[in-house]
């Protein structure tokens, strides 16, 4: 039997423990992640990730079926995967108010 998922939310493939949000949620939006019931904090715009499960603080993100980070503390079920949360194993994690530094020092 396979785990209920909200139709807001897609599991792009089976190995996935993130769902990704197809459509906008908003803050009090409730929704139902297998057995967890979750109350949206904050908008969560298209794209965005939410867990799938329960995922461990070092745990790897599996997306695509694929890692794509590790977990930087413990994620609970239904909760925002994002930067916050999730670090990237093959590229230097930054804020958004690094990235012109970053890519200025790797230019060709």
């Amino acid at each position: 039997m396979t785990a209920f998922i909200d139709p807001h939310l897609l599991r792009l493939h089976p190995a996935d423990n993130v769902l990704t949000v197809i459509a906008t949620l908003e803050a009090g939006d409730r929704l139902r992640v297998g057995e967890a019931e979750v109350i949206v904090p904050a908008r969560l715009p298209l794209g965005h990730k939410v867990a799938a499960r329960p995922i461990a603080a070092g745990e790897k993100i599996i997306k695509y079926g694929a890692p794509i980070g590790s977990a930087t503390v413990a994620i609970a079920a239904g909760e925002h995967v994002h930067t916050h949360n999730l670090q990237s194993d093959y590229l230097p994690t930054f804020l958004r108010e690094d990235q012109a530094r970053y890519f200025t020092q790797h230019q060709a």
